[in-house]
């Protein structure tokens, strides 16, 4: 088999693939086969049906064509590996060559092309010349005073109050929404925290100032139901106002919510957590500002036909496919979603990242429980769609921003060197998985060879 490739773009190539009778033969031979077991001819029994009488019954065409399609997708495949491409979608073929279309000619070749968009060869900076500074974990009292706060929110208790709702306020409201004064939604008994924005746009200053029994009205979008997105009169009634009571910060409130018997021990504990908790975002800091570091210094073509189509499936599954404004923002989402898909499969490919088998079974069972799902059944379900190639791609992604930061300077605003190491690993423990996964392979082929002897 033949083939070539012409750049017709950045992110677009046009291969061209010629491949001989011989290789084409056994998807001939299967066509005749095939087309075999559903004809039925007098005198032959399904599936011995000869060629030359499939080639008078059916036509020599209809079994070329057969053979051309079911072989075409390992043509293809075999091309593109062959030169090294990185197809980003699916391709455009023409097929401007068949074989043998009189019965019993074997000869000729069969000749297609393919245009596909690609991921764009990416000249990366050097990763030991980048320095990247993060935040430091320097822990104020004001951070352990907020953790202290939150950890007295669990347990405070909402007390009705006869005063003007104001900020962090819990009201139980009525809401009733118009549109050319018809009615088109409406709620009762609801409670709603002033300042959570979770509802409504300009619910939290319509809110604030209202006491129990009290009633305004504001205009706002609404974001749910058949009318989302439509302006609308929304009516709401405060039937009552609670404030949270917070226990006060002492020992018994200590003893209350920790395993400690002192607030100044509960208090150093809290500072512990706000201390780890500063150090991985450090980890998750640096990644952010390596990933942004690399797209700034590079530039990274984007297949506009990858972007379209994504784009195009994000606005059908909304039903917002005529929404231009939308369409304008899903865009740069999706322009930027690729861009970094591209970079980070770029690193990880120059890094030769390697996943292990423990890597890819770890973030498998998180993201089963992220959707809710048993691990065996979700790792099952990916198999059966053959989904986990694309795993293994996107945990490949995510180590290889780890594997750069090793090479990455990485300080804090006073100078001082940062250690990642917890977050991002090291070297030496990337060598000793692999000679797990080979240890682990290596027993499972003995044990194999154990059950057949």
């Amino acid at each position: 088999m033949k083939s070539a490739v012409e750049t017709l773009e950045p992110t677009k190539v046009k291969l061209t693939v010629e491949v001989t009778y011989d290789e084409l033969r056994p998807s001939i031979e299967h066509a005749y086969q095939h087309i075999a077991e559903q004809v039925t001819v007098p005198g032959f029994r399904k599936g011995k049906v000869p060629p030359r009488i499939i080639d008078q019954r059916v036509g020599r065409p209809a079994v070329i064509e057969h053979a051309v399609n079911e072989g075409l997708g390992g043509f293809y495949a075999e091309a593109v590996r062959e030169n090294k491409l990185r197809p980003l979608g699916q391709p455009e073929v023409e097929v401007t060559k068949v074989p043998g279309l009189v019965a019993g000619e074997e000869e000729g070749e069969l000749h297609f092309s393919a245009e596909v968009e690609v991921r764009p060869e990416l000249e990366l900076p050097a990763l030991d010349g980048l320095a990247i500074e993060v935040e430091g974990v320097e822990v104020e009292d004001a951070d352990v005073e907020g953790r202290l706060d939150a950890l007295r929110e669990r347990f405070g208790t909402l007390v009705g109050v006869d005063a003007p709702a104001e900020a962090g306020n819990f009201v139980v409201i009525d809401l009733v929404a118009k549109i050319d004064d018809a009615e088109v939604d409406s709620v009762s008994g609801v409670s709603y925290q002033i300042g959570s924005g979770n509802m409504l746009e300009g619910l939290d200053e319509a809110l604030t100032g209202l006491s129990a029994g009290e009633t305004t009205t504001f205009e706002t979008e609404l974001a749910g139901g058949e009318h989302a997105g439509e302006k609308a009169q929304v009516t709401v009634t405060a039937t009552t106002v609670k404030e949270r009571q917070l226990p006060d910060a002492d020992d018994d409130f200590a003893q209350l919510a920790s395993e400690f018997d002192t607030l100044d021990e509960l208090k150093a504990d809290l500072r512990e957590q706000a201390a780890r908790i500063k150090v991985s975002n450090q980890a998750v800091q640096a990644r952010d500002l390596l990933v942004e570091k690399l797209v700034e210094s590079i530039e990274i073509p984007v297949p506009s036909g990858v972007v379209e189509a994504e784009v195009h499936r994000h606005l059908e599954s909304e039903g917002r496919l005529d929404d231009d404004e939308h369409r304008t923002e899903v865009t740069e989402q999706a322009q930027t979603a690729l861009r970094n898909q591209i970079l980070l499969d770029t690193l990880a490919e120059k890094l030769e990242v390697k996943v292990s088998q423990q890597e890819l079974v770890e973030y498998l069972v998180q993201a089963s429980r992220q959707y809710g799902m048993d691990p065996n059944t979700f790792i099952k379900t990916l198999d059966e769609g053959g989904q986990i190639p694309a795993m293994v791609a996107e945990v490949a992604r995510s180590k290889s921003i780890a594997v750069a930061l090793r090479q990455v300077t990485v300080t804090d605003p006073s100078g001082a060197a940062v250690d990642l190491s917890d977050f991002i690993g090291t070297d030496e423990d990337d060598a000793a998985e692999s000679q797990d996964d080979a240890a682990a392979a290596a027993a499972v082929a003995d044990a194999a060879v154990d059950a057949t002897a």
